[in-house]
């Protein structure tokens, strides 16, 4: 299928996966366990407790994108209910001495796709306004310090991420709010660009937009059809009729 004929105006994009590469040799004890020793003098629990208890609750926090109607949230609140489950006692800096380390653990896995750059330069060669909506639990900074680096940063006339809104993907409201930051009114013409088949396809579809999807065989299948499948990102570029 073609989506040359559609009058697309606009493409926005999801980040993990589509944008970025998909990170696989990350484990819960290399990303939390930082964490776990900055918060095990505060607490009873040791640090191989205390990782694995973050990491489950970081996993609850992602199971709610199963659900229509997924609450966002950040990673303050993540580190703040394991705590609480902990039953420890850690001042607030070290609760945010923990969620600084969580994240300096993942800096060095996170890379974007070569071809991102080039593709979003050519889709606003091309008059189309571009944006970015991500399911995220980071905080802005961190996400905005890597798209600066691969220049990605002004390639993106929006960039948002669910910490800062009330639902996360696939809630129609995510959607519409990614649409009234680029300014477009008519969701039939713009295109989501997504890897994950509930959280971005569903939703998107759901939320009146057309659909590519990325294919990644990493995540959970749905029975949902976008309107083209593809592998690498230049590939849309053939889809609307401006390779």
């Amino acid at each position: 299928m073609s989506l040359s004929d559609a009058g697309i105006e606009a493409v926005i994009f999801d980040w993990g996966g589509t944008l970025s590469t998909w990170a696989t040799s990350v484990s819960t004890k290399s990303l939390w366990g930082p964490a776990a020793e900055v918060l095990a003098p505060h607490a009873e629990q040791d640090a191989e407790e205390i990782t694995q208890l973050l990491g489950t609750v970081e996993a609850e926090f992602w199971d709610r994108t199963e659900h229509e109607h997924p609450h966002a949230g950040a990673l303050a609140g993540i580190v703040v209910e394991a705590h609480g489950r902990l039953g420890a006692s850690a001042p607030s800096s070290a609760l945010e001495a923990a969620a600084e380390a969580y994240l300096n653990a993942w800096a060095p896995h996170i890379e974007h796709d070569a071809e991102a750059a080039p593709t979003l330069e050519t889709l606003r060669a091309h008059g189309l306004r571009t944006a970015m909506l991500s399911n995220t639990h980071w905080p802005r900074r961190f996400h905005e310090r890597f798209l600066r680096r691969d220049g990605l940063d002004g390639l993106l006339d929006a960039r948002l991420y669910t910490c800062e809104l009330d639902y996360m993907k696939p809630h129609p409201s995510a959607f519409k709010a990614a649409l009234a930051a680029i300014g477009m009114r008519d969701p039939s013409r713009a295109l989501f660009v997504g890897d994950r088949p509930w959280d971005d396809i569903f939703g998107a579809q759901r939320a009146g937009l057309r659909t590519a999807q990325r294919t990644n065989p990493l995540v959970p299948a749905h029975d949902v059809r976008p309107d083209i499948e593809i592998e690498r990102l230049p590939e849309l570029l053939d889809h609307l009729g401006i390779a």
